[in-house]
């Protein structure tokens, strides 16, 4: 099963073409330019170099969030628009399960992996997991211990420790940028190319029928866009009643 798979939740992204559980290229983008112009280049660029075509790719698959919105927004629209024109189901993978699948491939079963993303205003997009003996593509490699969530890392530390599942390895550019918060038993990884790890996610869930047709795609944004509560934050400053002088 070939499967054209994409990530666009960070600035820089990757795209993969998967062969079933091969890996016939993958990408990382450049992160100096935006989503909106290069990706159209590079998904064309990588197709051509994996040796396939558009027309022979038999299902798509894309990071469904967290991310920016504006890299998620282009990102699904692009793999809705792939997936209608050449009649293919589509498979949206949470970009913070494939970063702890990512880190997890060497790891044993029974290790707890957390995922961060920076979220920016000084928050991380997290989740945590456990590794199983499957391979951690598999839909049952990997236990999902707490969903996907936003707030600040001492935060999110300071509830998994009261859970009881403080994370072996935190991984994702948050766990980079945030390293002065996390505690020095935990392992960090930097953000991994994803796009490959979704493709092979993918591509095992496709054959378990767990698609979608391409307006089934269901963003993960746990977070309004900053534009949504700069917009309403305006609104409700507009209607605050002004000071009155009392008459004399």
């Amino acid at each position: 099963m070939r499967v054209l798979a994409l990530d666009t939740t960070t600035a820089a992204g990757s795209v993969a073409v998967v062969d079933d559980d091969e890996v016939l290229i993958e990408e990382v983008g450049d992160a100096t330019r935006s989503h909106a112009e290069r990706l159209p280049g590079d998904i064309l660029r990588v197709v051509e170099r994996s040796g396939i075509t558009i027309a022979s790719v038999d299902l798509f698959a894309i990071a469904a969030g967290p991310g920016t919105f504006t890299g998620l927004r282009i990102g699904i629209a692009t793999i809705q628009g792939l997936a209608f024109v050449n009649g293919k189901r589509v498979v949206p993978v949470s970009a913070l399960m494939a970063l702890a699948a990512a880190a997890s491939r060497e790891e044993p079963a029974g290790r707890t992996i957390g995922a961060w993303m920076d979220a920016h205003r000084r928050d991380v997009f997290s989740a945590l997991f456990h590794t199983t003996d499957r391979s951690p593509c598999d839909p049952d490699g990997l236990i999902e211990i707490e969903g996907a969530a936003v707030g600040e890392p001492a935060a999110t530390l300071t509830r998994w420790e009261a859970a009881g599942h403080l994370p072996d390895i935190l991984v994702g550019d948050g766990a980079i940028v945030f390293a002065a918060t996390v505690p020095a038993q935990i392992s960090t990884l930097e953000q991994l190319p994803l796009a490959a790890v979704i493709g092979r996610m993918a591509a095992r869930r496709a054959r378990a029928g767990d698609t979608v047709d391409p307006a089934g795609i269901q963003p993960l944004y746990i977070r309004r866009p900053d534009a949504e509560i700069a917009r309403d934050a305006a609104a409700e400053t507009a209607v605050q009643p002004r000071d009155r002088k009392p008459k004399p």
